[in-house]
């Protein structure tokens, strides 16, 4: 399991189980690990979405303290689940998503949904999905997505940008 993986999991127990957030030790914090960078988390339970919080720009001081924070968060704070109870604990998947910064593209032709994330923006709403999504093969409905997830009503005018990930599961 890689360590980002791992402390994943390890976060979201000590928190359900205990309410206790996970200190990060500097021995943890290899020169990879020190870097800042956007992370997303992701539970799956039995292959299905269980909570997914993340950030396309880091807020922390490191992609260590970035997954510990978007764990927690993927557990307790995506509105479109309950908060994970003790009992799913053993049964949850998780994925690790440490971003490339995003960078803005001229058109759609830039984009490919299998290897890059999108983020759409009109006026001071944004949207964004991550890349290599089961369902998602084409451009265009990753971007409808995308203006979904943020309130964009189809047709409006986005300004795009994409993004490459690690994907650690």
């Amino acid at each position: 399991m890689h360590p980002l993986v791992k402390l994943a999991k390890d976060t979201v127990e000590l928190y359900i189980r205990e309410g206790k957030i996970r200190e990060v030790r500097e021995e943890e914090l290899t020169p990879e690990l020190k870097q800042r960078a956007g992370v997303f988390v992701c539970l799956k339970i039995a292959g299905t979405l269980r909570g997914c919080i993340g950030t396309f720009q880091p807020e922390e001081p490191t992609i260590v303290h970035e997954t510990v924070r978007n764990a927690i968060s993927a557990a307790t704070c995506d509105p479109r689940f309950t908060c994970v109870r003790t009992d799913e604990l053993d049964a949850i998947e998780y994925t690790v998503d440490v971003l490339t910064p995003p960078e803005p593209i001229k058109d759609r032709s830039e984009l490919d949904p299998r290897r890059y994330g999108v983020i759409v923006q009109a006026g001071g709403r944004r949207g964004l999905l991550l890349p290599d999504l089961d369902g998602v093969d084409t451009v265009d409905f990753q971007i409808s997505i995308a203006m979904q997830k943020a309130g964009i009503p189809p047709g409006a005018p986005v300004s795009l940008f994409r993004f490459e990930v690690k994907r650690y599961q």
